[in-house]
């Protein structure tokens, strides 16, 4: 039985879409996932809804804001019934240029989702990360709510983690 994964992202410098690219073929070449990419940029967050399995790409802009495409459906989100569905999220930042900020966007995005009634996956160990701060942080502060990628500064380290992440979220999203 194939995996049928849906993967939402936005994206305005194609970081975030490289990275869902990347995801994507690391689940259909190595586990034989069927994962279809939503850019929301031109599709309906609500397509959510169809699948029990989703993934969610987000990076934070600036001082912790939300990427443009996102803050558009934000409110959307909200309508999406996430009963018995499993979520995993992975985040874009800079650590340098925004480290009282790194990932802020994911965190609130993780928690959103996750008041929704949505299964959470993926947690992410925070070491090997220069930050000061983030909303993306679990309460004990040990794991990223996601997947941390940072491709101003650490994008030799990304095809590693998307490697890595991706068989984590396989083993949590058949558990």
């Amino acid at each position: 039985m194939t995996i049928e994964i849906a993967l939402f992202y936005g994206s305005s410098t194609c970081y975030t879409e490289i990275a869902s690219e990347k995801i994507q073929a690391e689940l259909q070449d190595k586990f034989a996932a069927k994962v279809a990419l939503f850019n929301i940029a031109d599709e309906d967050i609500q397509q959510a809804q169809d699948y029990e399995l989703l993934l969610f790409g987000i990076p934070t802009w600036d001082y912790g804001e939300l990427q443009e495409d996102w803050e558009d459906c934000w409110d959307n989100i909200d309508d999406i019934d996430f009963t018995g569905k499993k979520v995993a999220i992975f985040g874009l930042g800079d650590q340098v240029g925004y480290p009282e900020w790194f990932l802020d966007a994911m965190g609130y995005l993780h928690d959103k989702v996750a008041a929704l009634g949505a299964q959470m996956c993926g947690y992410w160990p925070n070491q090997g990360y220069s930050f000061e701060g983030s909303t993306a942080l679990t309460e004990d502060e040990r794991f990223f709510k996601g997947l941390a990628l940072d491709e101003e500064n650490e994008f030799e380290q990304t095809e590693a983690r998307v490697s890595q992440w991706c068989q984590q979220i396989m083993a949590e999203f058949q558990a």
